[in-house]
């Protein structure tokens, strides 16, 4: 019965995702043709994160933060912000310049990023598997380039820059977690915050002034009210998708997360063809599902890769005594232990337990 009622609670949050997910994008998509400001919406969305998590994170029982060192944080958590709104704003420019089905087709090639960038970063190599699948990806992308018939070269550019500083993003998000201990959620306050006051200056003196100025806008003087409240609703569901992304992945593996990921990214392209109308053949809809299709062939390669390499760090131990002696954890004492262990009478087997909370061990990117 406890099974049953988690598999529903799976998969009503799983239909919450995908139906927010959804959501945002077509109202960023009315948004931005009605406002053609993308980093204020950036902003918004930014000081919406910064409004919300506070209180709610408060009354959720959400564990506080952690303290960090200065130098960790100029060094880490500063650049993190700076993806952040910068992805953030290239990803608003994208779904301004082109269709949002295309704009999350060409998404898809997260994938490909993390394996270049985790080659460059942290030397990773990859299985032929995994490489194999990146080719049904970038030839979907090609495939749905060569036939959008809204094609913008901006666009197109805008959403890669967008998914390789998102990529980006989550190889280092990963880093602060494991170093430091901090809940993923607050992070996620942490980050919008500090993106929301690095850059408020820059908003200031960049599209402050312009809408005073455009006669087509009238958000100053509150008088626009439909634009207040598409703005208003878009920062609110962003939020949310955070929000919803994030509780997913800490309640299933994350096989399971990555694919209902890709599953996400074809539904949003799907209602976005149907609520806005977007003009598609049927050659640019097969480009569209070979590269989520790609997706899906990464995500099993990667859990295969995975699998097969922790069978083999299995075969090496042969004292208990070593083991116990490099990963006994003191009463009390928050630790960060090998990714996929339990934590049982003093001892580390193989997922990390921070302040009695468990966090899943894997490589999995956080949907966008």
């Amino acid at each position: 019965m406890s099974q049953a009622r988690e598999v529903g609670k799976v998969l009503l949050l799983c239909f919450l995702w995908y139906t927010v997910s959804s959501s945002n994008n077509v109202i960023g998509k009315m948004v931005l043709s009605e406002f053609p400001y993308p980093m204020t919406v950036t902003m918004v969305q930014l000081l919406s994160i910064t409004v919300y998590s506070g209180p709610f994170f408060n009354m959720w029982g959400v564990r506080r933060y952690v303290d960090i060192e200065w130098s960790y944080y100029l060094k880490i958590i500063v650049p993190l912000a700076l993806g952040k709104f910068f992805s953030s704003v290239f990803s608003h420019v994208s779904i301004w310049k082109v269709p949002v089905s295309y704009a999350h087709t060409v998404k898809a090639t997260a994938p490909l990023f993390t394996v270049i960038l985790a080659r460059i970063i942290m030397r990773e190599r990859q299985t032929t598997k995994v490489y194999l699948s990146l080719v049904p990806i970038i030839l979907g992308v090609a495939i749905a380039t060569v036939t959008e018939l809204s094609f913008d070269v901006i666009g197109l550019a805008s959403a890669l820059i967008s998914t390789m500083g998102f990529s980006l993003m989550n190889i280092y998000s990963k880093r602060v977690l494991n170093d430091t201990g901090i809940h993923h959620l607050r992070l996620l306050h942490l980050l919008g915050r500090l993106a929301l006051f690095m850059f408020l200056p820059v908003w200031f003196f960049s599209d402050f002034w312009k809408l005073l100025y455009d006669p087509n806008v009238h958000l100053i003087g509150g008088s626009d009210y439909k634009l207040l409240l598409l703005l208003f609703c878009d920062g609110g569901l962003n939020w949310l998708q955070n929000i919803l992304a994030f509780s997913m992945l800490s309640l299933v593996t994350p096989l399971t997360y990555a694919v209902a990921s890709a599953s996400k990214r074809l539904f949003v392209i799907s209602i976005s063809l149907f609520f806005l109308g977007n003009p598609v053949t049927l050659t640019n809809i097969f480009g569209m599902s070979m590269a989520i299709m790609g997706v899906l062939a990464y995500n099993k390669a990667k859990y295969d890769m995975r699998k097969s390499g922790k069978k083999e760090s299995l075969l090496p131990v042969t004292s208990n005594n070593l083991w116990k002696d490099k990963y006994t954890v003191p009463s009390n004492t928050p630790q960060i232990l090998p990714a996929g262990a339990n934590y049982i009478n003093g001892h580390a087997e193989g997922r990390a337990l921070i302040n009695n909370n468990r966090y899943a061990g894997g490589n999995t990117t956080l949907s966008i």
